[in-house]
């Protein structure tokens, strides 16, 4: 799986990095974590606010800061 935090590297954007670090060691599921900091790229992906959380390419989430259990949720299939 691959995890992409879409953001310029702002401190929310750093927190939902940290949050999803500390969700995929909870899991303990392999996840590549990437991030994504070109601002043409994250537009290209339809992402006009950051931060912002794609699973594989899809994103989830736009414009705030998940918790580590709402993105443990968006890991294990759910919301």
């Amino acid at each position: 799986m691959r995890v992409q935090i879409l953001g310029t590297g702002c401190p929310k954007c750093k927190l939902l990095e940290q949050h999803a670090r500390e969700a995929i060691a909870e899991l303990g599921i392999a996840a590549e974590l990437e991030k994504v900091t070109d601002i043409d790229a994250i537009m290209e992906m339809g992402v006009m606010m950051t931060p912002a959380l794609a699973l594989d390419g899809v994103v989830k989430s736009v414009g705030k800061v998940l918790t580590k259990d709402q993105v443990a949720s968006y890991l294990k299939g759910g919301k």
